[in-house]
């Protein structure tokens, strides 16, 4: 399911801990395995989330978002950190992400050959050689290194299933204006992880979303995570070099500190 994953600790320490072999502390939740129980979420929503997969399954696009995570202090404070992210998709084996923040600029490429994670200021570069679908990339980029693409779920095979997977519950609760965009806002429970999510999608036939706001129920300060986004563009015509990581003057490779996937 969307989202369920809050980071405790911003990208440099995500990237501190790639490149130097130390391990982050971060609130994981698995992604649950169980469908949605389509019975308790109204046939209004249940719409609004097929014409968004339907939307989401096209072969490529882009975004942009403003994400806002909250994460734990060294003495217990609530803390939060901001990032604006870009993304160029095409499918079945090509990402391109650009993330700036808070604490620094980082790039994820991925051509279907090599999986590459650079830290731009720490003039660093992971690679990882592998084969296999965004999805596979995304899941060893966060066991190799330890970094989370937390909207990895539009960019599954089945957006639909992906985003709502786990969902017990919900329906529309109101409507907005996001970027002068008619949206419609609708609220979900998800009961296994103790979560609330809020997503805004717009009302229209293509149904986008436009903003997604998480809230963890039980843990400490009871962190959200939140994310708007904007600028989707499914007319782009990226070229193949573009997904090819060239390192620039000065960059070292270094190795992951991850276990090396297992071989198939």
């Amino acid at each position: 399911m969307l989202l369920q994953r809050a980071l405790t600790a911003g990208l440099a320490l995500l990237i501190a801990a790639s490149f130097a072999g130390f391990s982050p502390v971060f609130v994981s939740m698995a992604r649950s395995e169980e469908s949605a129980q389509q019975t308790a979420i109204g046939p209004a929503a249940l719409d609004a989330l097929a014409r968004m997969g339907k939307t989401l399954s096209a072969k490529q696009f882009s975004y942009r978002a403003r994400t806002l995570r909250s994460y734990v202090g060294s003495n217990g404070e609530l803390l939060h950190i901001e990032h604006t992210t870009q993304t160029i998709y095409r499918r079945p084996d090509h990402l391109l992400v650009n993330m700036s923040g808070d604490d620094g600029s980082i790039e994820i490429l991925y051509d279907g050959k090599n999986l590459v994670l650079y830290a731009v200021e720490a003039k660093q570069y992971v690679s990882l050689p592998m084969k296999g679908d965004i999805e596979t990339a995304l899941n060893t980029l966060e066991a190799r290194t330890g970094t989370d693409y937390p909207l990895a779920d539009l960019l599954d095979d089945n957006p639909e299933k992906a985003v709502t997977s786990g969902f017990t519950s919900g329906g529309q609760v109101g409507t907005a204006l996001i970027d002068g965009i008619r949206c419609r806002h609708f609220f979900f429970e998800q009961a296994a992880d103790d979560l609330n999510v809020e997503l805004w999608l717009e009302d229209n036939e293509r149904a986008l979303p436009r903003r997604f706001v998480v809230t963890y129920r039980e843990l400490p300060g009871r962190p959200i995570f939140v994310a708007d986004l904007s600028d989707w563009d499914f007319s782009i015509n990226t070229p193949d070099s573009a997904f090819v990581f060239r390192p620039p003057a000065g960059v070292t490779q270094v190795k992951p500190s991850g276990p090396a996937a297992a071989p198939k």
